[in-house]
């Protein structure tokens, strides 16, 4: 027998079953010995055992699933789940409603059940106009001027263009500059005095700008860069920040623009739609003693989870985006936010997905559920029972087309209602129809994966087709999840937060960044206009979010400094 049959007879003896709750234990003894960071490594690497163990012990589990439990779906379009080669463009819109949402990707798949797909002119590179935050340089030609004889006819005059050759040329630069200005000094050889060069006016009293701060929160809280990862780059620069002065400089930042973000708060109250979700986060202060919980009027210590909250909140044409890190759950979020809210207005819309957090807290709304959660349900399956998960993927695909060409021929909310219950309404009658069909007729086993996925959606079913009953209902949470993104690339890159103070600074920048660029507004700009005007927030908070603080500035005779849209 070769020596690895031995090794491998012998690695077979030795192997017993280690209850996972005995392995947090030894975990938590090593907590001593280890340095807070490994210790978290360690606890994820023991928590990912746990996860796959559960997974493996569930009835029906494939390789598929498991691949992805661990490493999370690359696509889910419908053609890919079917194993289509060919598809037409049509099926696009469903993909991109149900994938991520995005009302570009939707809406460029709506050209509909076309026979050819036409490649965009430009291939995807960037035009001249996308360059809105470029320095503008104009260049007049060496000879001639407006009005000047033609020097090749002697006949006419020349006039210039409206639209100047643009030419883009891009530099590298540190992400925070620095100028040392070199005052100089002169002494008397005979008395000593020492006289000192004026400092110039532009100069200030202050070390750091106030876009100092504001780029740092944009590159840590809105592209997740950690503190180090910086303090690295501007070191190599030849502009030193360490870590601890970042942090100081956007925790200081911060305290004033409380005033801004509690209206934010208070606005979103007052939305006719709000979408929430969460998703799980680490905060190290609370993995040795949690604090009280005041909302729930419970012990902290019987939560087991941290949780970074989205909620997305539509009033009119606008939408707020808020973020909270704690104990709290999504529905416990939303229930502070509603408090804000008027006695006069009736209940709001609320979409989330069918998980019961999402909704436990005390609050009014009238419920609506993802669509595109129960249709993960049948992408997840759809190997094992490829022919009834077809014909849900191709009903709910058509769906998605009439919303998305409902969104290209910029319907009110009243013609989208009444488009969808032309054009959706008979699909969605149909798949009920067919749900109850397998199961009363028992088509298909409840207990499997497929019986799971039909009574979901079964179970779920009114508040699925609420976009068929009310005005500016949307078919998905994707826009929520979406913004949650922005909390998990930060939990992806820095891994945790320090403390429960460094997650609200967090969620105050998440909130101010993510709000902004929903309304098109260059985040960077809105930031340091704030924090030039601290001292102006308070008076007027209204007055200062991203859709009016460029009105603001105006009537206060400022320049507004904003480059232009949010990319």
């Amino acid at each position: 027998m070769s020596r690895w049959h031995k090794g491998a007879r012998r690695s077979k003896r030795q192997q017993r079953e280690v209850d996972i709750g005995a392995l947090h234990a030894i975990v938590e003894q090593a907590r001593s010995a280890l340095s807070a960071e490994e210790h978290e490594i360690l606890k994820s690497a023991v928590d990912t055992l746990a996860e796959v163990t559960a997974e493996l012990e569930r009835k029906g589990v494939s390789i598929r699933r498991l691949r992805h439990l661990l490493f999370g779906a690359s696509t889910e379009r419908t053609a890919t789940v079917l194993g289509e080669d060919a598809r037409e463009d049509g099926e696009a819109s469903a993909e991109g409603g149900a994938e991520d949402g995005t009302e570009e990707n939707s809406a460029v798949a709506s050209e509909g059940h076309s026979a050819g797909k036409t490649k965009r002119k430009g291939h995807g590179r960037n035009g001249a106009d996308a360059y809105h935050g470029a320095e503008r340089v104009k260049v007049r030609h060496d000879s001639l001027h407006h009005g000047d004889r033609c020097p090749q006819c002697q006949r006419g005059n020349v006039y210039a263009q409206r639209d100047p050759q643009p030419l883009i040329r891009i530099t590298g630069m540190a992400p925070l500059a620095a100028k040392l200005y070199e005052v100089e000094r002169l002494r008397c050889g005979t008395c000593g005095q020492v006289f000192t060069a004026s400092v110039p006016a532009e100069v200030g009293d202050k070390k750091y700008d106030e876009s100092v701060p504001s780029m740092i929160a944009m590159l840590k809280y809105g592209t997740g860069m950690p503190f180090n990862r910086l303090e690295k780059l501007q070191r190599n620069m030849g502009i030193p920040l360490p870590a601890a002065t970042q942090w100081e400089l956007v925790r200081d930042a911060a305290l004033p623009l409380a005033p801004v973000h509690n209206e934010m708060i208070r606005q979103a109250a007052q939305g006719e739609l709000v979408q929430n979700d969460d998703t799980t986060m680490k905060i190290l202060e609370f993995l040795a003693e949690r604090p009280h919980d005041p909302v729930c009027e419970r012990k902290s210590s019987e939560r087991t989870g941290v949780y970074t909250t989205g909620i997305l909140s539509k009033i009119g044409e606008q939408r707020i985006a808020l973020f909270f890190t704690g104990i709290h759950h999504a529905g416990e979020n939303l229930e502070r936010v509603l408090k804000e809210r008027a006695a006069a207005l009736g209940p709001p819309i609320q979409m989330s997905d069918g998980l019961s957090h999402n909704t436990a807290g005390d609050f009014d709304t009238i419920e609506a559920n993802c669509t595109a959660h129960a249709r993960r349900y049948f992408v997840d399956v759809a190997p094992d029972f490829p022919e009834q998960c077809r014909f849900v993927l191709e009903t709910l695909r058509e769906v998605y087309c009439n919303d998305a060409l409902a969104r290209r021929g910029a319907m009110s909310p009243t013609e989208r209602l009444r488009f969808h219950q032309r054009q959706s309404g008979a699909l969605m009658g149909r798949l009920k129809r067919w749900l109850n069909q397998q199961i009363k007729e028992k088509q298909v086993e409840p207990n499997s994966s497929l019986g799971e996925a039909i009574r979901y959606m079964q179970k779920h079913w009114k508040k699925l087709i609420l976009f068929l009953r009310l005005p500016g209902v949307p078919l998905d949470n994707n826009l929520v999840e979406q913004a949650l993104k922005r909390a998990i690339l930060h939990r992806k890159n820095a891994l945790f937060y320090k403390t429960q103070n460094g997650a609200d600074v967090g969620d105050r920048f998440m909130s101010i960044i993510h709000t902004a660029e929903l309304a098109s507004i260059n985040p960077f700009d809105y930031l340091v206009q704030l924090l030039r005007n601290a001292d102006r927030l308070g008076e007027e908070p209204a007055a200062w979010v991203p859709w009016r603080y460029r009105e603001t500035l105006t009537n206060l005779h400022q320049p507004c400094a904003d480059a232009g849209p949010a990319p």
